[in-house]
């Protein structure tokens, strides 16, 4: 009898966890979701259109599940001039509506505020965050060229930075922050040391979404073709030398992923996201990597991007190698804060990127790069820094 009575209080507090456990991972979702659109929207200067730049980075009206004809999203403009949202959300339950709860309400909130003003004119492309010795080396066939981009290295260490001879860094300004380093030869245009460089420009904005522990595919995978969707790859290696196709959305590279030389990659309207520094795309060798971010969505802009909410994982910097000698287009932000960057790749086009490193190595390599101007919450040509104040 007991048991009889137990048994579906029991049932009931079962489903009630899983419920609860969906409502919480719908609601970071859309945490993340509203935060790009406040982002976005602190960004247009146009007061009367931040709404519906808001609006289009989230589900509407008649997407959401269990929706009524209330509008679930809220923007105004507060007095210090930053924008807030509140977007609420009903999650429908699967096993509490036996007990006549049929939905949870989630709400999200976020505030965010355009700060300052710089100027395009010699925006760098390249932030080398590192304070160490020999943050950017540059090693002898390096070429480098660039009409507009900059690049920004933070290090006042002695050395900052070493070139060695036969290289080439022709770019917009190549600024210091130290005013120590070693010029072996080579061709170095508009050096600047002491010079004021440019904070990190994605520090605190961008969202991390929530790693689902289910991998999509792991291990050694054989064949010459794979077309991959959005997903999660746990420690995928590539065997042989195939044409691998991402196809757009959010792609969580969980572990290494191992493509081997000679490999094709194409990755139009991808972001790729590391979890933590142990995460990468290694490339055995050289291989063609054309890659370029969404041009909508909650990450509109951002082709590779890592966690940096983790204080250990942000004190653990691991080297990361982009290794497309065969050929390599980038077109995105590229948010790596906790890497040492090596480049080895190579390009007849032009990659248009925003990239943020710890330091960086440029060997045999010929990269043209101009900034990236694409659409994106994240990057404003010619406004001022956007960020979440909550």
């Amino acid at each position: 009898m007991a048991t009889a009575i137990m048994l579906p209080v029991l049932v009931v507090a079962a489903g009630g966890a899983v419920d609860a456990s969906s409502a919480y991972l719908e609601r970071t979702h859309i945490q993340g979701q509203l935060d790009a659109a406040i982002l976005a929207a602190a960004g247009e200067p146009d007061s009367s259109k931040r709404y519906a730049r808001a609006a289009s980075f989230l589900p509407p009206v008649e997407d959401v599940p269990g929706g009524t004809s209330e509008n679930p999203l809220a923007v105004t403009t507060n007095s210090d001039g930053s924008v807030s949202g509140t977007y609420t959300h009903k999650v429908p339950n699967a096993f509490l509506t036996v007990i006549g709860i049929n939905s949870f309400e989630i709400v999200a909130n976020a505030t965010a505020i355009s700060t300052g003003s710089t100027s395009t004119a010699t925006a760098p492309c390249i932030y080398v965050l590192g304070n160490s010795s020999q943050a950017v080396l540059i090693n002898s066939g390096a070429n480098v060229k660039s009409k507009a981009c900059g690049v920004d290295v933070h290090s006042t260490a002695s050395p900052a930075f070493i070139m060695n001879s036969g290289a080439t860094i022709d770019t917009a300004r190549f600024c210091v922050k130290g005013t120590n380093y070693i010029k072996n030869g080579g061709t170095l245009t508009n050096l600047q040391v002491g010079c004021s460089v440019s904070p990190d420009p994605y520090a605190g904005v961008l969202t991390e979404p929530a790693v689902p522990s289910k991998c999509d595919a792991s291990g050694a995978q054989s064949g010459s073709t794979f077309t991959l969707n959005p997903g999660v790859y746990c420690d995928v290696t590539f065997n042989g030398s195939p044409t691998i196709t991402f196809k757009p959305g959010l792609h969580i590279i969980k572990g290494r992923m191992i493509i081997n030389s000679g490999a094709k990659v194409d990755a139009q309207g991808v972001t790729f996201f590391f979890p933590d520094v142990n995460s990468e795309i290694r490339a055995n060798g050289g291989l063609s990597f054309n890659a370029s971010a969404p041009t909508s969505g909650a990450y509109a802009g951002l082709l590779m991007f890592e966690a940096t909410s983790s204080a250990s994982n942000n004190s653990n910097k691991q080297q990361y190698i982009f290794n497309g000698s065969q050929g390599e287009t980038l077109s995105g932000i590229i948010y790596l804060p906790n890497r040492d960057v090596t480049y080895n790749s190579t390009t007849n086009q032009t990659s248009k990127i925003s990239m943020v490193v710890n330091t960086m190595i440029m060997n045999s390599s010929n990269w043209s790069l101009e900034p990236y101007t694409g659409t994106s919450p994240f990057i404003k040509a010619g406004k001022g820094a956007v960020r979440l104040m909550n």
